[in-house]
């Protein structure tokens, strides 16, 4: 196939951009590389992917309506992967109108490509923040999700409404993906592992926020993109059994899908810390704070839909992944 990848430059876009190389697909990459985090990063983690002659870099934001439609004219990608987006909860309190305009507008301007030159499948990021104010766990699909804690939420959210739009309108097939705190290598600096990690290495404190007492779903990234490529392999469908008498919020008389991909663990932060301090071989010093606004206590995935749609079954230990993202985190910053 060629897959048309936004976000290609992105921690999850890079890696599931390598996936689809590895296994033979053409891979077009957008990315405006925006430095609102470590451009050189970002570029380590093309050139990663650039060495494959069959990986097209396309310099482009999608908040740019022309840029987009001109892309998807061009390429006509038979599947398109959207995972460019401003990210995080705290980013969004700090700068909406960026988060609004990455989010919202450009998946506008991605759902009217799709229209125009429709692919067998648009596969898009959502998030677990979409839960929001939601306490049964494990989060469910089958959940309502309308009561989001922060702007970020919100955009995500909004996502998966306009997608249902397109899908029931155009005839689109669109699959929503609620990604629950993926890390690992080539992970963001700005999530907490990442954090942790280069504070402990400096002998700084690390900032905890809720006095630690978040439990999170945290997913190795290779978990992650697994299920990403098997949801790309096998297009939303109309649900037979779905009634508007009863609607089911994870599925569609349209060609529509939302699905969680999580680890089916809620790790008490202390120990995904202590974890961390084991593969360091340090202790850290611990800066107690209260819960952040927007933050959501716990989270934890309910991934039966996606384990039933694509044999979805993830398997790495937080052990593991901590080791792994440790070990390249003092390979790349050479500590």
């Amino acid at each position: 196939m060629k897959v048309l990848v936004t976000g290609a430059a992105g921690f999850i876009g890079a890696a599931v951009a390598m996936r689809l190389l590895e296994r033979g697909d053409t891979v077009v990459g957008v990315d405006n590389l925006d430095p609102y985090y470590d451009v050189d990063l970002k570029r380590a983690r093309l050139a990663r992917v650039t060495s494959f002659d069959r990986f097209r870099d396309i310099r482009a934001d999608v908040s740019d309506p022309g840029a987009v439609r001109e892309i998807c004219d061009r390429e006509r990608p038979d599947t398109v992967v959207h995972l460019a987006a401003r990210a995080g909860v705290r980013h969004s309190l700090e700068r909406p109108q960026a988060c609004v305009d990455a989010n919202v507008a450009g998946f506008l301007h991605v759902l009217e490509a799709c229209r125009e030159h429709p692919p067998a499948h648009l596969v898009y990021a959502s998030s677990s923040s979409v839960y929001g104010a939601n306490r049964a766990l494990p989060f469910s699909v089958r959940h309502t999700a309308d009561h989001p804690l922060s702007l970020y939420a919100a955009t995500k959210r909004a996502n998966e409404l306009m997608a249902h739009c397109y899908s029931h309108l155009f005839g689109l097939p669109t699959t929503g993906l609620r990604f629950f705190t993926v890390y690992g290598p080539w992970g963001r600096p700005d999530m907490a592992l990442f954090r942790f990690t280069r504070n402990i290495l400096a002998g700084r404190p690390i900032e905890v926020y809720n006095h630690g007492r978040h439990r999170r779903d945290f997913t190795y990234i290779d978990d992650v993109v697994e299920g990403v490529v098997r949801v790309v392999d096998r297009p939303a469908s109309p649900d037979p059994e779905w009634r508007g008498e009863s609607p089911d919020p994870g599925t569609s008389a349209a060609p529509y899908r939302v699905y969680n991909i999580g680890n089916r663990r809620a790790e008490p932060l202390e120990r995904y810390i202590a974890v961390l301090e084991a593969a360091l071989g340090r202790k850290a010093e611990r800066r107690l704070l209260p819960q952040q606004p927007g933050d959501v206590p716990d989270t934890l995935a309910d991934v039966d839909d996606l384990t039933a749609a694509v044999g979805y079954r993830p398997d790495t230990p937080i052990e593991a992944g901590v080791r792994r993202f440790v070990d390249w985190y003092r390979a790349f910053y050479s500590v």
